[in-house]
């Protein structure tokens, strides 16, 4: 274990394939045949000419190979960062790979350890297709020119592509003209493609005889398990993501919002609608009267940008992404150029700003969160179904099991076969697995564990049609997930230039003038729909069966095809193919109607009260005194969800101050709502303030205890964790990642642990005392003003984007005091009463941050400044 292994390869040029090396144990690589690429590159006549006329930045051939290694670092540490390992001594040799087409022998020789549950390639395989590429390159007709096998974009001749061209026209024919023919020729062209996913590998074979179509479930109750992907508006422009909501809602299906919240106007049915426009939606065309273009499922994701507690309460299911699908292991990315003035008003960010949502397990670092956060779901939306999206990879089952265990509704499995309308390349390749596998995990140790019946299994990845779906009902899901092909359904052209922000026709971006060109209307996907339901049908009849429940889970109804295809031979389906036997399931409707619930909480006894009840009812101001104890969790959760459903986030005009006494549990005071002045005299664990919108939050110890609030930690880690508002008072130290993707709250503390303002978007956070390591790693928005008083503060600062200045301004110098001031006036903090009384002493010792949006008006935070003015936070100190 102390020589190092240096791999010298001409194969290896992308930085997952640096990645695999160092993996398995390589300590350095030599890239020889890549860099001399580089270097012939830089020779190249083209590259010449187009730098002498300044088409191209001037290069030497040694920057070309620089660059190159560059990116392959940066690939690097992007990797490293998305499984969580900060060094890359601790990634080599560590094996966290999953092997799909391999065989056993290869396995134990070259990646002993590694999973590999289908088997695969031999070794006389595995040489034949080597020998393979070597006869195509040294043979007398070998082209000069190389070949693009089309492994990012499609290309003819190259690499096969499910969304393909031919299919994409075939499917839009079959939509627009309503024609049946057309979509029997679609189905043929799938039928008919190449083998490319694992159930291609597969067929539907039964016992039974066939039954006529009409004795078969209708196909208006098979659309309600359809569902669209996660796509987030600003990914997808708003034409697309609206005709896509509207459409799932003819349907009774689920549209999914994706992560950046929702505008409120599409919450409410639409009336006046004439010649197929309305005035709600005038930029939509063959609209109806009575259509919603709301997203049934509200994703929540990394619980910031547009997660309010109005927008909770108007979901039908929540979803929790921890799991990307087409990126697994990563967080949302939507450049800058996507984040127009209405993507910014929606993520209460700002225009032109990168948005980056971080790999969710930033967050969620164990299941015990997880299950807080489901908790918190149900507790500030009592009628919505919870949702985890997990994605499809070994050991998948374990964490399925955790998640029903915490309470949740539905559990969603993601394959590696998705699309993305904003990230980079490298984030969608080599990332996840076949959902086929995913699932036949998930289902299979549901069963064994006994708690299959507690949740519904949604899957979803590269659904195309009706076998796609009738597949996975026999390896175990109930309801259906359909992406990039419901884009197609509504006008994508496959283009593949979705994070360019210049989609051709508008699908995938936010210019205006290219959003005009959307083709799509709502009825486009309802045609879809309705046809792959229609397969699903006659398919049904053929089995003998008449209704979805009762294939699910029958993996004896899979057999594997004969296909002679060399690579396929030695594919081992038993895993797929095997049982560990049925659910006991109930009827459809029961499982439809069942959500899980918290059960007795502080929150239903507070709001038994009838001068509560009267308060919220009339928008009248009541006081009340709670005894609270740390066993109550996401307490105020309810309370501000009964208010937003009533007034949504800043219509209530009343007043509840509910003051607390005690210890309080996780999620204090979480989903906050304006109106709500809540006061805590005691403690409080992790996510005080989780997600508040509005109010006021205080926070102070038990009078003499024998200790100095500003050197106790009173509340925990993660608190204003995707703040959208209101102000929180902390008399004391709060632990770490303090203030975690704020994006509009205000917050005063005397101390914090590390990773302070993490991510944050906006809003203002003043730390009257010392911080931990790593403050403002990623902040792209708001302010913070930091006192430094033993000059310890700048080597814990991330510098990669924000700067730090003194308080030099008059606004900003304003905004602290007043901030201060506003302190000492509710928590009678000593700590603030003392810098307040010798301010000219103190001021030069606080440093105030300044992200890159906020440069324009470094002197105050220009965030809060907007929205106070448009009205939609009350401002009690400033």
């Amino acid at each position: 274990m102390s020589a190092s292994i240096v791999a010298d390869t001409a194969q290896c040029f992308s930085t997952h394939q640096f990645a695999c090396l160092i993996g398995y144990g390589a300590s350095a690589v030599c890239p020889y045949l890549a860099l001399e690429t580089c270097r012939q590159w830089r020779l190249s006549t083209k590259t010449v000419n187009l730098m002498r006329n300044g088409k191209m930045p001037t290069v030497t051939i040694e920057q070309a190979q620089r660059n190159f290694c560059k990116a392959v670092k940066s690939g690097l540490l992007k990797i490293l960062s998305k499984m969580g390992i900060c060094l890359l001594s601790s990634y080599c040799g560590a094996q966290i790979f999953e092997i799909y087409g391999l065989g056993k022998e290869i396995v134990d020789i070259a990646f002993c350890g590694s999973v590999s549950k289908i088997g695969g390639l031999t070794l006389d395989e595995l040489a034949r297709e080597t020998l393979s590429f070597w006869v195509k390159a040294f043979s007398e007709d070998t082209a000069k020119r190389l070949e693009n096998f089309g492994f990012i974009q499609y290309r003819p001749g190259g690499e096969y592509h499910g969304n393909n061209p031919e299919m994409s026209k075939l499917l839009h024919k079959a939509v627009r003209q309503k024609s049946e023919s057309a979509y029997s020729i679609y189905q043929q062209h799938l039928a008919n493609r190449p083998v490319n996913v694992l159930r291609d590998l597969l067929e539907l074979k039964s016992d039974r005889r066939p039954i006529p179509v009409g004795k078969v479930e209708p196909a208006s109750s098979i659309v309600q398990r359809f569902c669209t992907g996660g796509m987030s508006l600003g990914a997808i422009s708003r034409e697309t993501h609206e005709a896509i909501a509207i459409a799932m809602n003819r349907l009774n299906g689920k549209s999914n919002s994706g992560e950046g919240g929702e505008d409120p106007v599409r919450w409410s049915p639409l009336t006046d609608v004439v010649d197929g426009y309305s005035p709600t939606l005038p930029h939509l065309k063959g609209l109806q009267n009575g259509d919603t273009a709301t997203s049934a499922i509200k994703q929540v994701a990394s619980g910031r940008f547009g997660v309010t507690p109005t927008f909770l309460v108007n979901a039908d299911q929540l979803e929790i992404k921890i799991a990307q699908g087409a990126k697994p292991g990563e967080g949302g990315q939507l450049p800058g150029k996507k984040v127009s003035a209405y993507i910014a008003r929606l993520r209460n960010s700002k225009p032109g700003v990168p948005l980056i949502s971080p790999p969710p397990h930033h967050d969620i670092y164990s299941i015990e969160d997880l299950a807080q956060l489901i908790y918190d779901l149900h507790q500030v939306n009592p009628m919505a179904k919870v949702s985890v999206k997990l994605v499809a990879e070994a050991g998948i089952g374990t964490v399925a099991s955790g998640v029903a265990k915490g309470n949740a509704d539905i559990i969603q499995i993601s394959g590696h076969d998705g699309g993305t309308g904003a990230s980079p390349v490298s984030s969608i390749k080599h990332a996840g697995g076949p959902w086929e596998l995913g699932l036949t995990e998930t289902h299979q140790t549901l069963i064994e564990n006994g708690l299959r019946e507690r949740v519904i299994l949604r899957v979803d990845g590269g659904f195309k049609s009706g076998f796609d779906v009738l597949m996975a009902a026999a390896m175990g899901a109930d309801e259906y997930g359909f992406g990039s092909v419901a884009m197609i359904a509504t006008g994508c052209v496959m283009a593949r230039i979705c994070h360019t922000n210049n989609c051709p026709v508008g699908v995938a971006s936010q210019r205006e003038e290219l959003r005009a060109r959307f083709p799509g209307v709502p009825g486009d996907l309802v045609n879809y729909f309705l046809y792959v339901a229609e397969e699903v049908r006659g398919t049904l009849a053929q089995l003998g069966y008449e209704k979805m429940d009762d294939i699910i889970g029958r993996t004896e109804l899979l057999r594997p095809r004969s296909i002679p295809l060399m690579k396929t031979q030695h594919i081992d389906l038993n895993y797929v193919l095997s049982s560990v036997g049925l659910p006991k399931w109930c009827s459809t409707e029961i499982r439809e109607q069942n959500v899980h619930t918290n059960g007795p909480t502080l929150d239903e006894i507070i709001l038994s009260d009838p001068e509560i009840l009267e308060a919220i009812k009339h928008e009248k101001e009541v006081t009340k005194v709670v005894e609270i104890y740390n066993l109550d969790r996401a307490v105020c959760a309810r309370i501000a969800g009964v208010i937003a459903k009533k007034y949504g986030d800043t219509g209530f005009a009343g007043q509840l101050n509910i003051n607390f006494n005690g210890s309080a549990g996780q999620s204090f005071a979480c989903f906050l709502s304006p109106g709500m002045n809540i006061r805590l005299v005691g403690e409080a664990n992790d996510y005080v303030g989780k997600g508040m919108a509005g109010g006021e939050l205080v926070v102070t110890p038990v009078e003499n205890t024998g200790f100095s609030p500003e050197d106790a930690t009173i509340v925990g880690n993660t608190c204003l964790y995707g703040a959208t508002g209101g102000q929180i008072f902390v008399r004391g130290k709060a632990g770490e990642r303090f203030a975690v993707r704020n994006s509009l709250a205000e917050a005063v503390v005397e101390g914090t642990g590390d990773h302070c303002c993490e991510y944050m978007t906006g809003g203002c956070v003043v730390v009257l005392g010392k911080v931990g390591r790593n403050v403002a790693a990623g902040m792209t928005g708001g302010l913070a003003y930091i006192l430094d008083e033993d000059d310890t503060f700048i080597p814990k600062l991330n510098k990669e984007i924000v700067k730090i200045q003194r308080v030099n301004a008059p606004a900003g110098q304003m905004q602290l005091k007043s901030l201060i001031e506003a302190h000492v006036e509710k928590t009678g903090s000593k700590k603030g009463a003392a810098i307040l009384s010798e301010w000219e002493a103190h001021l030069p010792l606080f440093w105030q941050l300044v992200p890159p949006s906020e440069e324009d008006a470094p002197e105050a935070c220009a965030e809060f400044e907007r929205v106070k003015a448009a009205g939609r936070v009350p401002v009690q100190s400033t």
